[in-house]
């Protein structure tokens, strides 16, 4: 189980949206939220379950980080850069989804995940029963995922058939 894992807003937006923020404590033991995170989550709509669970306490290992120079150059969003540097000053894994930022990690030898890794790993570890359920579920709230590339994953990693 990973140590350590820094928070980018939207697998813990996406993750809110159907339920499932306990596949973060279920996968790794620390998790962390830059506050210009938790900030990028306040200014959305007050319904929106992400907002909700950071109001209602969800997280209480927030921190503020002075964003590091060289990640800044990336020209990321103020969440990704405080995230990447949060995950590099911490040795942590950074959670992202967005492409950019997954690059810079690759650059910056940071190590990373998304939210399909999320979930792979909670099937691997036997903590859901399907991933291809979950997925189904995040498809439908929203988060962008082809086709090709949840078969391609889920044939690699855990023996299950996306439908067609």
């Amino acid at each position: 189980m990973d140590e350590l894992w820094v928070l980018d807003a939207s697998p813990l937006i996406v993750l809110a949206r159907i339920g499932r923020l306990d596949l973060l404590s279920e996968t790794c033991k620390t998790v962390l939220i830059p506050e210009a995170v938790i900030t990028e989550i306040a200014r959305g709509p007050s319904d929106d379950p992400a907002r909700q669970a950071l109001e209602s306490g969800w997280s209480k290992k927030s921190i503020s980080v002075e964003p590091d120079s060289e990640i800044l150059e990336w020209g990321l969003g103020a969440g990704e850069t405080a995230v990447l540097t949060l995950a590099r000053h911490r040795h942590g894994r950074a959670v992202v989804d967005d492409r950019a930022a997954r690059t810079a990690c690759s650059a910056f030898g940071i190590r990373h995940i998304g939210t399909l890794g999320i979930i792979l790993r909670a099937k691997q570890r036997g903590k859901i029963p399907s991933s291809v359920e979950v997925l189904r579920e995040l498809v439908e709230a929203g988060f962008r995922l082809d086709d090709r590339t949840i078969h391609a994953v889920l044939k690699e990693t855990t023996g299950e058939k996306w439908p067609e």
